[in-house]
């Protein structure tokens, strides 16, 4: 799930001067009841980092600038360090960008930085803290983690769901190859086909319907569709954006940014189409009209406590399942995207995948999820995607929950640790030529298996330890078909006299235009028609 950017945007529509004067009040209370200074902090200093204001630390910094995850970076750039401290409020926060380091937080001491923040948008996504991934440290999550582990995201369940993903598979390829015109490329927009390929799999998974309406004429997403998945993007765009409120609680109530209003939307957009089939869904399983279970949401109503009572409420299914289909949309959409976008400016990439999937699959059928093993180059090809163009500037933050050091600075309890995807990717202590789009780089000599796992947080898929992501199966597989089915089925070419830049956007990780090529079948046409 690790899919969010801790700050990507920042809205200026807020009052400098209340700040002043919570500031002011604060700064009294602090001088009249002083804190005592940690023994740790007595040993070890904080990290480098910018002086901070009294009471307000860093926050007129950080809102001064366009871009938050810039600013930060380029502090540590000009810090020459690859651990920094920037106090927001009573918070500090501490961005990474050495794996090393990051592996201290994450693997290391892994027990003492597994929770999250107390934000406004975690709390509102989240439904007041019932789910999964976004939710602090304690026994929700712990129940919610082991339900999703074991009961939803197994092995045993995946292969369970296998017939659905590929229902879906085939129908990327149909959607792909009905733009054709006479059978000489049709124009496609990459970015649909693959954001609506992973909502369409996760649709199909957890309700067995792959649209909510009639669907598009041409097999595509219908209106019903692009809403829906474009509001999964909002919540994703906004989870962990720089919110002030977040760092001074006694704003909180008055969306000074904007945030809460733009979220509740989206929350009301995806509850709409959610929330019918839940309770329909519950009303069967109680009056015994459904006794067997033919998809995740089925699996979720049916579960028992040990008292043989059911294990989640109402409203933790209508929580938990949003955060799933939020964590799998992006990652994989963004990474296929931009490899394709790579593949296609350095054409002798796209012939060596070409040739291993006409190697390993042949010209007579289309790819399958047991092929995925085989597929080393193309899943070298997702690894660098998701080094080189993360889907956020950091990951989703981890919560100290005690003072200890890491890297022999000192880490006070609560502190907010952010790791760069950005930079942890591009680190040039790490990467040779780290701008380059290079799938090699991810071989080995040995030619045994590439996984697109990164365990030791040279750049960040799934990342690691307690909070790792559960979803790490799931998401290979959704990543790998999709390409895949994408290089095996078609030949891509640039429309004429329009080169495909490769130019990321101002506002988020994607590429600045959607990626809108020319697709040609390259299979025998009864592949397409039987597939």
């Amino acid at each position: 799930m690790d899919s969010t950017d801790f700050f990507s945007f920042i809205s200026p529509s807020w009052s400098y001067a209340m700040i002043f004067i919570i500031a002011l009040f604060r700064l009294i209370k602090t001088l009249k009841y002083p804190r005592s200074t940690p023994a740790l902090l007595r040993k070890h200093r904080l990290p480098p980092g910018p002086q901070p204001w009294p009471i307000i630390g860093n926050l007129p910094e950080l809102l001064s600038s366009k871009s938050a995850s810039k600013w930060i970076h380029q502090l540590m750039r000009n810090l020459n360090t690859e651990i920094a401290c920037i106090k927001l409020g009573n918070v500090h926060v501490i961005p990474v960008i050495d794996p090393t380091i990051a592996c201290e937080f994450l693997k290391k001491q892994d027990d003492i930085f597994a929770s999250r923040p107390i934000s406004m948008s975690t709390h509102l996504l989240s439904r007041g803290y019932l789910t999964a991934a976004i939710v602090p440290y304690g026994d929700q999550w712990k129940k919610m983690k082991k339900m999703i582990v074991k009961d939803l995201l197994s092995p045993a369940r995946h292969r369970w769901l296998h017939d659905k993903r590929m229902e879906e598979a085939d129908n990327l390829v149909r959607y792909v190859y009905a733009s054709q015109n006479n059978n000489e490329g049709g124009l496609v927009n990459v970015r649909i086909a693959a954001q609506h390929f992973c909502g369409n799999v996760i649709r199909k998974i957890i309700f067995n319907q792959r649209y909510f309406g009639e669907g598009g004429q041409d097999g595509g997403p219908g209106l019903e569709e692009i809403e829906h998945v474009g509001a999964l993007f909002v919540m994703l765009k906004y989870l962990y954006a720089f919110c002030v409120s977040d760092f001074v609680p006694c704003l909180r109530g008055l969306d000074l940014d904007g945030h809460k209003r733009v979220l509740k939307n989206a929350v009301r957009i995806v509850n709409k189409y959610h929330d019918p089939i839940i309770e329909a869904r519950i009303k069967q399983w109680k009056e015994g009209a459904k006794t067997e279970s033919e998809d995740l949401l089925d699996v979720m109503i049916s579960l028992k406590d040990a008292h043989n009572n059911p294990l989640l409420s109402m409203q933790e299914i209508k929580a938990q399942i949003p955060e799933l289909m939020f964590a799998t949309v992006d990652n994989p959409s963004n990474a296929v995207e931009w490899a394709l976008a790579e593949m296609m400016n350095q054409p002798q990439l796209l012939r060596k995948a070409t040739e291993e999937l006409d190697r390993v699959v042949g010209k007579d059928r289309l790819v399958k999820e047991s092929d995925i093993p085989k597929l080393n180059y193309i899943k070298a090809c997702i690894r660098e995607a998701f080094r080189l163009h993360p889907i956020a500037a950091f990951n989703v933050p981890h919560v100290a929950m005690r003072d200890t050091v890491v890297s022999n600075y000192f880490i006070p309890k609560g502190s907010h640790v952010i790791l760069s995807r950005q930079e942890l990717g591009r680190n040039p202590k790490v990467w040779e030529d780290p701008l380059k789009f290079k799938p090699e780089r991810h071989l080995t000599n040995d030619g045994s298996e590439v996984f697109l796992s990164e365990t030791d947080l040279r750049f960040i898929t799934f990342t690691t330890g307690k909070r790792g992501c559960p979803g790490m199966v799931l998401g290979t597989t959704l990543s790998v078909m999709l390409l895949a089915r994408l290089i095996h089925g078609f030949t891509w070419s640039a429309p004429p006299h329009q080169p495909v830049e490769l130019v990321q956007s101002e506002t988020d990780p994607f590429i600045a235009q959607p990626l809108v090529v020319v697709a040609k079948p390259r299979l025998p046409n009864e592949v397409y028609v039987l597939g």
